[in-house]
């Protein structure tokens, strides 16, 4: 062959060489799905509108589980939506402690129609929830019969997904929502067992190393002054250590690739402590 046509040839076998390499990479999703992400649930808003709007105001893809049948439950949900952050119903269920929980609770000694008609109600008083999560509930999220009743309501709802708050090392309300193939997760870092900026700080030190080590993490917080004023500070800094911030709906979703794939996959082999200050 000619040294003409081999030049010819050069920028075709250059082109195959390409479509050849990109056939084997991950598309662009697969892409963002191997880099570290976090998801930050921020708990109980609905009873107080100025920490709940300064909540809603934090920068990024937060997600906001808001209490049922509150004061201002309608008009945060609302305005979060119009944010466009995501959005959760956070049921308040029966603790160990007998806590009292307030419009909305589900309680062991519901008989099933009776909790059913609760769940019902609680999932029409958050409008644009697109997942739930339980608020307390170290003693009903522990009985496999309350929790099938629950997820079996959650069933007539559109692909809400479910977050165990793990308020008890005994919980088994994912394995019920597994059993009808309800998307969950279940937290893995407590921003602030107290409300105290030191204690925050730590908690999102420990959430990214547990990102970079797994591939994902989960926090829950709350609207408490220390932990708005160090996440109002932290954010926009977050893009800076190499970690996402992204709607627990799309960790899920990793998660589930991560399991369904042949990428790069890290194991987490550190056991997920339960809730200390919310029974």
């Amino acid at each position: 062959m000619s040294v003409g046509k081999r030049i010819l040839l050069l920028p075709l076998l250059l082109v195959a060489a390409g479509t050849a390499l990109a056939g084997n990479a991950p598309p662009p999703q697969a892409a963002d799905a191997l880099q570290p992400s976090i998801s930050i649930i921020i708990d109980d808003l609905g009873n107080q509108q100025r920490h709940g709007l300064r909540a809603i105001a934090l920068p990024g893809q937060l997600t906001y589980a808001i209490l049922p049948h509150r004061p201002f439950t309608r008009l945060l949900a609302d305005h979060a939506h119009r944010q466009n952050k995501e959005v959760m119903i956070h049921i308040p269920m029966e603790a160990e402690t007998g806590t009292a929980l307030g419009p909305g609770a589900l309680l062991q000694e519901m008989d099933e129609l009776q909790f059913k008609t609760a769940v019902r109600d609680n999932f029409d008083a958050v409008p644009h929830a697109v997942g739930f999560n339980n608020h307390m509930g170290s003693r009903l999220t522990a009985s496999a019969s309350r929790m099938r009743w629950l997820m079996q309501a959650a069933m007539f709802r559109d692909d809400l997904y479910f977050i165990d708050s793990r308020t008890t090392h005994h919980s088994v309300a994912r394995e019920q929502a597994g059993q009808r193939k309800i998307r969950s997760a279940s937290r893995d870092i407590f921003l602030d067992y107290r409300d105290d900026a030191q204690v925050v700080a730590e908690q999102l030190t420990k959430l990214v190393e547990q990102a970079r080590r797994d591939g994902t993490a989960l926090a829950i917080g709350h609207p408490y002054p220390a932990t708005l004023s160090v996440l109002e500070q932290w954010l926009p800094e977050l893009a800076q250590q190499g970690v996402r911030l992204v709607p627990v709906s799309e960790l899920i979703t990793i998660r589930q690739q991560r399991r369904e794939s042949a990428w790069p996959m890290y194991s987490s082999h550190s056991p997920r402590a339960a809730k200390s200050s919310k029974p």
